[in-house]
């Protein structure tokens, strides 16, 4: 795989395959949690908040619910805290340090708890542009020697746009990915059949399923 192609795929999974059980166990923990009841076990109280406002930028309410409402926050923390190797939890850790400094920056602002969706929304945007092959190529060299090195003397420096970039492309992969994973979304917005019936290998999408996705 191109090095440019496994930097995407990050984002959607940071970096690995789940056993099963662990993804549904993570699923069903997150259950029922409401906004204010939410307290963060990987990130900080104030970390927990600018991921919360990320993740319902990226995933607002329209017709369907936003990130929070299914617990796409809940979920990411879980797995970055249950899930992710030490090495990658403090990679995620920099490049969200790198980020949120970008935007205390911009805004002017002087904490984390001070930031709210306006102050981000411009960052995030920025971040989230489609960049040229090249760059997204030159970034995932530069990633990759950020982790080699890190692991060979364990100190190194990552460029912060890279940085910000990583993170809030991580951001929107793994919040699409979570939230699909979501029970309501998977049996409720997008086409669900727990059971499989007849297979129709030619059939048109927006006869079969209205032009949704299939869940399963």
């Amino acid at each position: 795989m191109e090095r440019r192609v496994a930097l995407k795929n990050m984002g959607m999974v940071f970096g690995y395959a789940v056993a099963t059980p662990t993804l549904l166990g993570i699923v069903q923990s997150c259950k029922g949690k409401k906004v204010l009841d939410w307290t963060p076990e990987f990130f900080s109280k104030d970390e927990g908040a600018v991921v919360h406002t990320i993740l319902d930028i990226i995933l607002p309410k329209t017709d369907t619910p936003s990130a929070t409402e299914v617990n796409v926050h809940v979920f990411l923390d879980k797995f970055a805290n249950e899930v992710m190797p030490a090495e990658d939890q403090d990679f995620l850790k920099m490049c969200m340090d790198k980020f949120t400094d970008k935007v205390l920056s911009e805004s002017q602002e002087e904490t984390l708890a001070d930031l709210e969706a306006e102050h981000i929304e411009p960052v995030l945007s920025t971040y989230l542009k489609k960049q040229t092959d090249e760059v997204e190529e030159q970034h995932a060299e530069a990633i990759e020697a950020y982790k080699e090195a890190v692991e060979e003397s364990g100190g190194a420096a990552l460029d912060d746009e890279i940085a910000c970039y990583t993170f809030a492309n991580m951001m929107r992969g793994s919040a699409i990915w979570a939230y699909k994973t979501s029970e309501y979304v998977g049996e409720e917005v997008l086409a669900y059949l727990p059971i499989p019936g007849e297979y129709i290998g030619c059939g048109d999408v927006e006869t079969l399923t209205q032009g949704r996705a299939w869940s399963l």
